[in-house]
């Protein structure tokens, strides 16, 4: 079973003494954040999530504000996945081009 602590590492919102609360709108909605993350960081990703949601909700007629958020969630799962699946082009090339790197310093060292 996934618990919240999984899902939203670095927002999670128990209720913990060192944890400051900080107020989010979301789509309309207000949320109290509870959390030990720099609080410009969680109006950043607040503010991201809201811009998702508007954007969907202008460019898809969907009555319900669940179907918006699942469908929000939905692109920004596929972003995350894009940037992961680059990521990993990246440190693939990177990892390739410091064994050529590596092999070439090899040769140059045994002449």
């Amino acid at each position: 079973m996934v618990t919240k602590k999984q899902l939203i590492p670095n927002l999670w919102y128990c209720f913990m003494d060192n944890k400051t609360t900080l107020k989010v709108n979301i789509f309309g909605t207000e949320y109290p954040i509870k959390s030990n993350t720099d609080t410009e960081y969680i109006k950043q990703v607040a503010d991201f999530v809201d811009r998702k949601m508007r954007e969907i909700d202008k460019n898809i007629s969907v009555k319900s504000s669940l179907k918006v958020a699942i469908l929000a969630a939905l692109n920004i799962a596929d972003e995350l996945f894009q940037e992961r699946k680059e990521r990993e082009r990246l440190v693939a090339d990177l990892e390739d081009r410091a064994r050529e790197i590596s092999d070439s310093l090899a040769q140059v060292l045994e002449e």
